[in-house]
């Protein structure tokens, strides 16, 4: 596919752009030409920023976004929102997942989003037996991104265990589990699932270090030698609590002594981090992948964001159990919680007269960019043509530059999105998908199904 764009205003490596022509080749922009003239273009009007990557999502848990917002007989903590999780679950077939799936997915591509990794872990069916296909779930998902437009990157996920020092799953966890050898084929299928999908991009995720041990997480990296690898750790007090208990060391500090973590690692929500273990993070060029709304929902705490800056740290956004799904309001949540933490403002930024929507977007798609392992993050000759393009006419876009993203974060919010193109396909105009319709549809008839 060849499209030629004209941009009346751009984000460019360079900076700020007006009158930029765009060719588009197979979904890479080919050439950029600032100051050009719109002859023989199509005009895209308003302000067209990088498409933002979704680092961290589990797709199917859209479809209980509200379900666990009634209060239990006793203090409710990431522990007894896990439990409805399980319930939930329970009752989903190869095709609710794909119907959740795309409607998350059409979500995140009219919020700002173009691209995802998506952290897979509902692999089995509900007895906890394989499906015929091992790797069903994952070509439900690429389904799901060939639907939508959406950009992939597939984590499937490494689940063996319940507990720290190999406790027995319990009956819950029975549709994520597998065996080092048995994930490894897994692995495989869901390459095969995504190959008829436009630079799609298979890693592996190791759940967390309670889920695994030693020994099978040294034998599955061993066998996958590149490739994203992403991991949750350090997300809540008990679980910095457990692992002490179990190793002596806390989850961060024990990561990266027993694992190769580098450029290729994306550790999720990290929240819970000493002094030592934030440096040594930042050293290790992994990327922090944070999600501030799902975080905030769970009550899991705040990420040590400006010390982590401080120290070079690598950080992406996403958005997680899907509560809520909007690439700005995770950016803008982000900084506010610093702001809550510190008690003070513009935290994030770096400089005397930096831009923090600058700042946190230019991060944002730096470190997403790397945890998905995509030519993804800059309007610019060999990237994928994903492109946000912000309504000018939006009141709150009435500045210009920077302000720009100032105003999409932390006023407009998705509010401000027009249209979102993904390698240079128009899938959203006038912050609708186009093919919400039959998208939304099949999602109600799914939630019908599961509510009955």
């Amino acid at each position: 596919m060849r499209r030629s764009l004209f941009l009346e205003h751009a984000l460019l490596p360079s900076g700020w752009a007006m009158d930029v022509g765009l060719d588009i080749e197979d979904g890479a922009i080919a050439a950029v030409h600032p100051g050009a003239a719109p002859a023989g273009r199509e005009r895209i009007p308003g302000i067209a920023i990088p498409g933002l990557p979704n680092l961290h999502s589990h797709a199917f848990q859209r479809g209980m976004a509200g379900l666990a917002e009634t209060r239990g007989p006793s203090g409710d903590s990431f522990w007894t929102w896990r439990q409805v999780m399980y319930r939930f679950l329970g009752r989903l077939s190869p095709e609710d997942v794909q119907a959740i799936a795309a409607f998350a997915f059409m979500e995140m591509l009219e919020g700002g989003f173009t691209a995802l990794a998506e952290f897979h872990y509902l692999h089995h069916d509900v007895d906890g037996r394989p499906y015929a296909d091992l790797a069903e779930m994952s070509a439900r998902i690429a389904a799901a991104a060939a639907e939508t437009g959406m950009g992939l990157t597939l984590l499937p996920v490494f689940y063996a265990y319940g507990g720290f020092g190999a406790q027995p799953a319990g009956e819950g966890q029975r549709r994520f589990l597998n065996d080092p050898e048995r994930f490894l084929r897994l692995a495989e299928g869901a390459r095969k699932a995504i190959a008829g999908l436009p630079d799609a991009v298979v890693g592996i995720a190791p759940h967390s270090l309670r889920a695994v041990t030693p020994g099978t997480l040294t034998e599955v990296l061993a066998a996958t030698p590149a490739g994203p690898v992403h991991i949750h750790v350090a997300e809540q007090v008990k679980e910095v609590e457990d692992c002490i208990a179990w190793s002596g060391r806390r989850p961060v500090d024990w990561l990266l002594g027993h694992a190769a973590v580098d450029g290729r690692w994306c550790l999720i929500h990290a929240t819970h981090m000493d002094g030592a273990e934030t440096a040594a993070l930042a050293r290790s060029g992994a990327v922090a992948g944070l999600c501030p709304i799902t975080e905030a929902n769970l009550g899991d705490g705040i990420f040590p964001g400006a010390d982590y800056l401080a120290r070079g740290g690598r950080f992406g956004v996403g958005s997680d159990s899907n509560v809520e799904i909007t690439a700005p309001g995770e950016l803008r949540l982000l900084e506010y919680g610093q702001r809550l933490s510190r008690r003070a403002r513009n935290v994030m930024a770096a400089a005397e007269g930096e831009s923090v929507g600058r700042r946190l977007y230019d991060a944002a798609l730096a470190g997403g960019t790397a945890a998905t392992a995509r030519r993804l993050g800059a309007i610019a000759p060999g990237s994928r043509a994903d492109l946000v393009v912000l309504d000018a006419g939006h009141p709150d876009m009435a500045a210009a530059g920077d302000r720009w993203l100032d105003a999409y974060v932390f006023v407009a919010g998705r509010a401000a999105i027009d249209r979102v193109l993904v390698g240079g396909r128009t899938l959203v105009e006038g912050g609708r998908h186009l093919g919400r319709a039959a998208i939304a549809g099949a999602y109600a008839r799914a939630m019908a199904r599961i509510a009955a």
